[in-house]
């Protein structure tokens, strides 16, 4: 069943930039056809976020917690060598 349905994913299957997009609010967020429609979302959106594109949004995070004073400068800095070691 799992072999099936990566046989037959959509042309747009762990495309970053489709399944997870900036809106216009500098959030990402899964569009509604991917949420409600696609049969492959999960795994679509796991393999879109193990991708070297999927490090960017990790960063993104990163970034808005250190911006929010959720994790200091060297706790964000160890977080930024796993993501690089990772990919």
């Amino acid at each position: 069943m799992k072999n099936d349905k990566i046989q037959n994913k959509p042309a747009c299957f762990g495309e970053l930039n489709k399944v997870f997009p900036m809106t216009e609010i500098g959030l990402r967020q899964t569009p509604d056809d991917c949420m409600y429609l696609c049969l492959h979302k999960t795994l679509c959106l796991k393999n879109a976020l193990a991708s070297i594109n999927g490090k960017v949004v990790k960063q993104e995070l990163i970034k808005k917690n250190e911006e929010s004073g959720t994790i200091n400068f060297f706790e964000r800095w160890a977080r930024k060598k796993q993501i690089h070691k990772k990919h």
